[in-house]
Order: structure tokens, then sequence, then C-alpha cells
């Protein structure tokens, strides 16, 4: 499992963590497909999550989920963690899972590596509140 402070953008679904919905805002449709975003988290990051359709019933603040094959990547010039067309978000639990809020990943300004030009890293904090959704209190 990779901890959400390691995951890094890209244009593959290699994600696999676990995290906690801390809680959801319905976006609007898309097509014809509902979607809404989610700020989660783990012992090591927060993140933006993003669920459509059915997806969006499926999970209440407070359930622990599993993303298998996941991607953190651009939607709408939002970075945000789903489970795209190849991806699996189950749930596993609720509840009982330690957690911080900061650093958001989905926060940070990404570049290419200096040293490797087919990766990327942290540049700098885009905000220090989210964009998506109003800062939690």
């Amino acid at each position: 499992m990779t901890s959400l402070k390691d995951i890094v953008p890209a244009a593959v679904n290699t994600v696999n963590t676990q995290f906690i919905l801390l809680d959801k805002e319905v976006a609007g449709k898309e097509g014809q497909e509902r979607t809404c975003f989610a700020p989660v988290a783990d012992e090591t990051a927060a993140v933006h999550f993003q669920l459509w359709g059915c997806e969006c019933n499926a999970f209440e603040p407070g359930d622990i989920i599993r993303l298998s094959n996941g991607i953190f990547s651009y939607h709408r010039n939002n970075l945000v963690l789903r489970a795209g067309k190849r991806g699996k978000a189950e749930k596993v639990g609720e509840f009982t899972m330690s957690f911080v809020e900061t650093p958001n990943m989905s926060e940070f300004l990404w570049g290419p590596d200096p040293n490797n030009s087919t990766k990327l890293v942290q540049e700098a904090v885009i905000a220090p509140d989210s964009r998506l959704l109003p800062p939690m209190p």
C-alpha cells in the first residue's frame, strides 16, 4: 500500500492505498453521471478524491476505503485521486483510522524532476486551503 504522502501525479492507474473519507460534496453532473469530491486522508497526508456515478452513493464520511489501481491526475484543472476506468474503490471499514489533514497532496504545484524528466516533483504549495471544498472546521 502506498501512503498518500508518496503519491505523485501520473497518467497511469498504479495507486494502491487506503484512506478515510472525511466529507463529501456533490459537484454536479458530468454528462449523464453525477460527480462528488471528497477530502480523504491517511496517517501521512490528505488528498481530494473524486467519486463518479454510483460511487457517490456508495461511500459516506467515516468510511475507510481501499483503492486499487487508482489514478492521481488532473481532471478539469483539479488534481484528484480517483478509481478511474481501471481502478476499484471498496469500503473496508469505518471510523477507526488515524489521519492527518495536511499536507494536502492535491494542493501542490508539480513540475518535472530536473534529474528525471519522466517524473514529477513538488515545486510549491498552491493554496493553504482546499480549492475544491471549503476548509474543514
